[in-house]
């Protein structure tokens, strides 16, 4: 059965479309006329407002494709098995967003793009993980055992996770703690953080739900193909 988007799911759906709409513009107006400069960095560190949400969105896509995997493994559930799908490319994409915003403010706060401190390193060797389960997915074929295989990888991206979040304490990384050691000191600096944690979320939970959506209807269509195809056997004998 495919998950459409009619009666009660489409209104849902609406709001969730002008919900995050509102969000993104709260976010830019609040990022940019609102909350102040820091002081060190100046402007450069209004990247931190897109870069951190797009990271928090991209770890819990992760986390959700490696629960839904697990459910795969158990179970079968061909529903699962297309979250586990949808979370995996848009965690995907969210984590292309950070690898591209970070090394912006890495150059202003390092001197350089990029630096092979933990928590940069392991996110790059985490984005790489799910670039392969997407690919498997993608070009693997749709039996069971490439399921299997690729439900396996994303399970594995679980506990790759937990190492990014606390790598910087674990092996005293020079990426910055802000977030946890009172960096955002203005109230207008909170909201900003705040509305863009809620935007990328709401944004990966729209990209997400319609993922889904076309993973069920292609199953849904080479099943009817399938189908019509043993019929035309059939007929034919």
């Amino acid at each position: 059965m495919v998950w459409s988007v009619t009666g009660r799911s489409a209104i849902v759906h609406r709001s969730l479309v002008v919900l995050t709409t509102v969000l993104f513009g709260v976010l830019l107006y609040w990022t940019f006329f609102r909350a102040p400069l820091e002081a060190v960095m100046g402007i450069v560190q209004k990247i931190f407002y897109l870069h951190v949400p797009a990271a928090i969105a991209m770890q819990m896509l992760y986390v959700a494709s490696g629960v839904a995997s697990i459910l795969v493994l158990w179970n079968g559930s061909k529903r699962a098995d297309a979250v586990a799908v949808g979370a995996a490319e848009i965690g995907v994409v969210m984590s292309v967003c950070v690898l591209l915003s970070g090394p912006l403010w890495a150059r202003k706060a390092w001197g350089h793009y990029w630096e092979w401190e933990p928590r940069l390193t392991l996110t790059l060797v985490l984005t790489l993980l799910f670039m392969a389960y997407t690919a498997l997915r993608a070009f693997g074929g749709s039996d069971a055992l490439t399921r299997k295989i690729a439900a396996g990888i994303a399970i594995a991206g679980i506990p790759a996770i937990y190492l990014v979040r606390v790598s910087v304490e674990l092996w005293r990384g020079t990426h910055p703690r802000v977030v946890w050691t009172g960096g955002l000191v203005d109230p207008d600096m909170r909201i900003a953080f705040g509305v863009g944690i809620a935007a990328f979320v709401g944004l990966a939970g729209l990209l997400v739900w319609e993922r889904i959506r076309l993973e069920l209807a292609a199953r849904a269509l080479d099943e009817l193909a399938l189908d019509a195809s043993a019929r035309y056997d059939l007929d034919d004998e």
